[in-house]
C-alpha cells in the first residue's frame, strides 16, 4: 500500500542476536528480579527443594518458580496458566528461567506449598531498603483498604439475609401454587408443559430452602456473623461509597511518606480498622527500625488502648478523635467545652462552674473517672449543655495519652492529607494491577501469600523508580 509504513515479508530471512543475552537491555527489570532471587538464602527461608532428591524425576529449582511469579506480578500476570504461557513465549521470561517451561500445576503448587517462605521473601525485600536508607525519614501513614475475594455477594450470607431469601422463596412458591391451583380448576388455562415446569421450579425452590436451613444453622452455632461459601475466610465489608459493600478482605499497609514504599502489610477479615492499629505500628517499627517512628492514620483507627500501646512501644501516633458526640448534633456542649485541670483533677465548665470527681466506674473494658457540679440544676447555660438534672463528664484512665495526640494533631494541620496522598496511591496502584477480580487465590493464608508477591511487585518497581535498576543491581550484590 502507497505512502504508508510497511512491513517485511514473512518469508524475509532475518539475522536475529544469537542469544538471549543481546535481547535483554542492560537496566531491564528482570535483571533485578534475577539478581534477587539469586542473592536469598532460600533453604534458610524455608522453601524445600532447594537440594535434590538422589532418586526420582528431578524437579525445577525453587529458584526458577520464584523467579517466574516476581516477574508475573511485576507485570500484572498472576494467573498460573498465563504464567505458563508467557514461560513459552516471552523472551524476558526465557532468559530468566533458561528457557524452561513448568507447567501450570507446578506453578501453581509452589505458590500454594511455600506460602510462609514467600512472605518471608516479601520481608528481605523490605530489609534491603531499610539498608539502602529509603526508611529514613520515620513517617509512616497506616490505612486498610477492601480487596474483593473469590467469592460472589450472592454467596456470602448472614442470619439478616437467610430471612429475607427465605421469605422471597416462600413468595415464589405462593405464586407457583396459585397457578398450579388454577390449573387444576381449569386445565385449559394452564398448559401441561408450563404446570410441569411449575412442579420442577417448586422442587428447585424446596432444595434452596433446605441448604438456606443449614446456613442459618450453621451460623447459630458458630461465633461467626457471617458465611461464605467460595470462600469460607471472605467476609462482606461496608466501603467508603454509602450504602455499596464489597465481600473480600480488609488490606492493611503502612507506607513511608518520602518513597511511597509500602514497609509493612497484612491481611485481615476484620471489617473495620478499629483494632489494627497497635500490630501495624509494631510491624512498621520493626521493619524500619526508626527510633522515632511516627504513624499517621485516618479516623478509623481511633482507639483508646490501641493508642495506648503505640505510645508505650515508643511510637508517636497521629489519629483524629470522631466526631460522634450526641450533644454536639443536638446544639448542646461537648466534651470538647470543658476543660481539664490535671493539678487539681477537676473540669471547668464553659459557665465557670468547677464539676469534681464523683467516683470511678468499668464501662466496656474502661476504667472511667466520674465528674459533675452541684450548681448544674441552677445554671443559666443548662438548656444548652444537658437536659439530666446533672451534666456528667467521663473521662478515661489514661486521657492523658488521647490529649498528647490530640495536641500533636494541632500542631500539624497538614498530617491528614500527607496521609491520604501518600496510602491511597498505594491501593490505587495495587487495584489497578489486580484488576476487577482483585485476588485470585481462597482462604485468608493463600490470600496473604498472594498479598505478599504483590507488595514484593511494588516495591521492587518503586526502588527501580527511585534508583535505577544498574544501582539496585550493584546494592544487591555488596
Amino acid at each position: 500500500m502507497p505512502r504508508f509504513i510497511e512491513g517485511q515479508g514473512r518469508q524475509q530471512v532475518t539475522l536475529l542476536p544469537e542469544c538471549l543475552e543481546d535481547y535483554i537491555a542492560e537496566d531491564n527489570p528482570v535483571r533485578v528480579v534475577d539478581v534477587f532471587v539469586d542473592e536469598l538464602r532460600l533453604h534458610a527461608l524455608g522453601f524445600g527443594g532447594v537440594q535434590p532428591a538422589a532418586t526420582g524425576r528431578p524437579s525445577y529449582h525453587p529458584s526458577v518458580l520464584l523467579k517466574i511469579y516476581i516477574y508475573g506480578y511485576l507485570n500484572q500476570v498472576q494467573s498460573s496458566r498465563r504464567l505458563e504461557r508467557e514461560a513459552q513465549r516471552n523472551v524476558e521470561l526465557m532468559w530468566l528461567t533458561g528457557r524452561l517451561t513448568p507447567d501450570f500445576k507446578t506453578i501453581a503448587d509452589f505458590r500454594k506449598d511455600h506460602g510462609e517462605a514467600i512472605r518471608k521473601v516479601c520481608r528481605e525485600f523490605v530489609l534491603l531498603c531499610r539498608r539502602l536508607r529509603l526508611f529514613a525519614e520515620g513517617i509512616v501513614a497506616v490505612d486498610g483498604s477492601k480487596f474483593k475475594a473469590v467469592n460472589s455477594r450472592d454467596k456470602n450470607f448472614t442470619s439478616h439475609k437467610v430471612q429475607v431469601r427465605m421469605q422471597q422463596l416462600e413468595q415464589s412458591i405462593n405464586r407457583y401454587l396459585t397457578e398450579l391451583d388454577r390449573a387444576d380448576r381449569d386445565p385449559a388455562i394452564v398448559l401441561p408443559e408450563r404446570a410441569a415446569r411449575l412442579r420442577e421450579k417448586i422442587a428447585k425452590i424446596k432444595l434452596q430452602m433446605q441448604g438456606l436451613g443449614e446456613i442459618e444453622q450453621r451460623l447459630q452455632s458458630s461465633e461467626e456473623r457471617q458465611v461464605s461459601l467460595t470462600d469460607p475466610d471472605a467476609r462482606s465489608m461496608a466501603t467508603s461509597r454509602l450504602g455499596s459493600a464489597v465481600v473480600g478482605y480488609n488490606v492493611q499497609t503502612a507506607v513511608d511518606t518520602r518513597h511511597h514504599l509500602i514497609v509493612a502489610h497484612e491481611v485481615t477479615n476484620a471489617v473495620t480498622d478499629r483494632g489494627q492499629l497497635g500490630a501495624m505500628a509494631k510491624a512498621a517499627k520493626e521493619a524500619a527500625a526508626h527510633p522515632n517512628l511516627i504513624i499517621l492514620a485516618d479516623r478509623g483507627y481511633f482507639e483508646g488502648y490501641q493508642i495506648l500501646e503505640c505510645e508505650r512501644a515508643g511510637i508517636a501516633a497521629m489519629v483524629p478523635k470522631p466526631l460522634t458526640s450526641g450533644s454536639k448534633f443536638e446544639g448542646r456542649f461537648d466534651k470538647r467545652d470543658f476543660v481539664y485541670d490535671n493539678r487539681r483533677d477537676v473540669y471547668r465548665c464553659p459557665a465557670g462552674q468547677i464539676a469534681i470527681h464523683r467516683f470511678t466506674t468499668i464501662e466496656d473494658g474502661k476504667t472511667l473517672h466520674k465528674y459533675w457540679s452541684s450548681a448544674c440544676p441552677g445554671c443559666h447555660l443548662k438548656k444548652r449543655c444537658t437536659p439530666a438534672s446533672n451534666r456528667r463528664i467521663s473521662r478515661w484512665e489514661h486521657e492523658d495519652v488521647l490529649e498528647v495526640v490530640q495536641a500533636r494533631l494541632d500542631g500539624a494541620p497538614e498530617a491528614s492529607r500527607l496521609r491520604q496522598r501518600t496510602v491511597e496511591h498505594v491501593f490505587g496502584t495495587l487495584k489497578a494491577w489486580m484488576g476487577s477480580t482483585h485476588f485470585q487465590t481462597r482462604t485468608l493464608p493463600r490470600v496473604r501469600t498472594e498479598m505478599s508477591l504483590q507488595v514484593l511487585a511494588y516495591n521492587m518497581r518503586r526502588v527501580i523508580t527511585i534508583l535505577g535498576a544498574a544501582t539496585l543491581i550493584a546494592e544487591m550484590r555488596a
